[in-house]
């Protein structure tokens, strides 16, 4: 975003919006109206690695990376977007948390699930952590996406969710969420997201002997701040 657009829209944005709790009006990933409001993430490693029993694959990454701020639009323009530290405490501490692994925000292509015990959210020093220990290497979409991490095609992952509370700086040209709901959200592989900081991995926990195949398929460094 150029610094005069984003000006633009915070001047307007001051002059429209009545408080600074307010949320983001047509909160969006890009300048395209009807565009989703997710965020992403590139931050930690994307990895593809082997469990012990060579017979699943663990995925780790982080959906979100807390404290670093990202460009979305709203109904008057660009803006910065930032996730503070902790924002997703409270929902991720719900009991019943039903959140999806999935592949590019598509509900059909779960990978793993929070409420069926193979899939885990915390929130660790650089903001959502996705743990995914035990993934079928036969599944259709684990099959399909592993290469494409292996490869670098894909590295970045993002998450969907609701805002709960947050408020804009006092220039309108930041908005800061300060807690999230993500029950019956999700946490996405992506292609691109909104937060150019996140990333995933998937791996195949290394306690086999070695082989003719290497024992980690795949690790790769994601860090673009």
């Amino acid at each position: 975003m150029t610094s005069s657009a984003l000006a633009a829209a915070a001047a307007e944005r001051a002059q429209n919006i009545r408080q600074r709790a307010d949320r983001p009006s047509q909160r969006r990933s890009s300048e395209q109206a009807g565009a989703r409001a997710v965020v992403r993430a590139a931050l930690s490693g994307v990895q593809v690695r082997e469990t012990g029993d060579a017979t699943t694959l663990e995925f780790t990454g982080h959906a979100s990376v807390y404290e670093r701020g990202y460009e979305m639009w709203d109904a008057f323009g660009p803006y910065t977007e930032v996730v503070a530290a902790g924002a997703g405490a409270d929902s991720l501490v719900r009991s019943d948390l039903d959140v999806p692994l999935v592949l590019g925000h598509d509900q059909l292509r779960r990978l793993a699930r929070t409420s069926t015990g193979t899939l885990f959210l915390t929130e660790d020093a650089n903001g959502l952590h996705v743990h995914a220990p035990a993934l079928d290497p036969n599944d259709h979409d684990v099959a399909y996406i592993a290469p494409k991490l292996k490869a670098g095609l894909i590295d970045e992952m993002s998450f969907a969710f609701r805002i709960e509370s947050g408020q804009w700086s006092p220039d309108y040209s930041e908005y800061r969420i300060n807690r999230y709901d993500i029950h019956r959200g999700d946490v996405a592989i992506v292609g691109y997201g909104a937060n150019p900081h996140t990333g995933a991995s998937m791996r195949q926990p290394a306690a086999a002997p070695q082989t003719g195949r290497a024992r980690a398929l795949l690790e790769l460094g994601i860090a673009r701040a």
